[in-house]
């Protein structure tokens, strides 16, 4: 695995919602907003690795989503207009950040009820056969219907990666709280392989080697930023993986940030100009 080939896609994600913060707080964009920040480093390495073994899956992506949307190469354009509610928008403008989508890169939105990408993902799954990949939050995999679906793809050997991006919070009510039982293992009581491992790129690599041969759970540990939904931060001093990988990764990773940021700003710019230009 090319780490910075991973960077790479993580610094595209973390650049576009930094700016997407921003657009928040002022009210450029002024709707709930779910940033991906803290978490790149999933979607980014799953991305890396599986397009890397020469498979495009099909991706349904829940709805803190923007990471797993770049992540899988989709148009940056397109999700600057969904967020600002144009028809020209990854969505048609009708998603907003929740439910982003790109069918030319066979990336499917969330529908707004919480977990229910995963049934949909299965279903998919199944009548195709086709590689699939379904994200889901912690909060999100603790719906019965998450359950069934896992159990339904053990039953019929699917080829599936279910992804739970886990940073221990509903909005902000921590897993302890909620639960005393652990989602790997729910999922090996289905007979389902599961793993439970933080987003440390090399860890997640390590985990994908017999991915798609039957269904796979990675439980994969990482930390949210910001809030919930917003801008506001929820701790300044979270471990950020983005930062240790710079510090670890070297140089190289400050031109890649800088690179990456300066391009995302200058499509945010070209995109409000036009915005701008329409309603004068």
């Amino acid at each position: 695995m090319d780490r910075l080939e991973v960077f790479k896609r993580a610094s595209l994600c973390r650049n576009f919602d930094e700016v997407v913060f921003e657009k928040l707080q002022d009210k450029t964009i002024a709707y709930p907003t779910y940033l991906s920040v803290g978490q790149e480093f999933i979607s980014a390495t799953i991305a890396q690795t599986i397009y890397g073994m020469g498979i495009e899956p099909d991706i349904f992506i829940q709805h803190r989503g923007h990471a797993t949307y770049l992540s899988f190469d989709g148009d940056v354009i397109q999700l600057i207009d969904e967020l600002l509610g144009r028809k020209s928008g990854c969505a048609n403008g009708m998603g907003g950040s929740a439910s982003i989508q790109s069918i030319e890169k066979n990336i499917y939105g969330h529908d707004g009820l919480m977990g229910s990408q995963v049934p949909i993902a299965v279903g998919s799954c199944y009548a195709t056969r086709k590689p699939t990949i379904v994200f889901m939050g912690d909060s999100s995999a603790e719906e019965d219907y998450v359950f069934s679906s896992i159990g339904w793809a053990a039953t019929k050997n699917l080829p599936i990666l279910f992804v739970v991006e886990d940073n221990n919070l509903s909005i902000l009510t921590e897993k302890s709280v909620r639960r005393n039982w652990t989602m790997d293992n729910v999922a090996k009581g289905f007979g389902v392989d599961a793993i439970d491992t933080t987003d440390f790129p090399p860890d997640i690599y390590n985990c994908l080697g017999d991915v798609f041969k039957k269904p796979l759970l990675l439980n994969i540990n990482t930390v949210r930023k910001y809030w919930h939904a917003g801008a506001g931060i929820d701790d300044e001093n979270v471990f950020d993986r983005y930062e240790d990988e710079m510090d670890k990764l070297g140089d190289k990773t400050k031109e890649i940030h800088e690179s990456s940021r300066k391009l995302v700003r200058e499509l945010w710019e070209y995109v409000l100009r036009i915005v701008y230009k329409l309603r004068i």
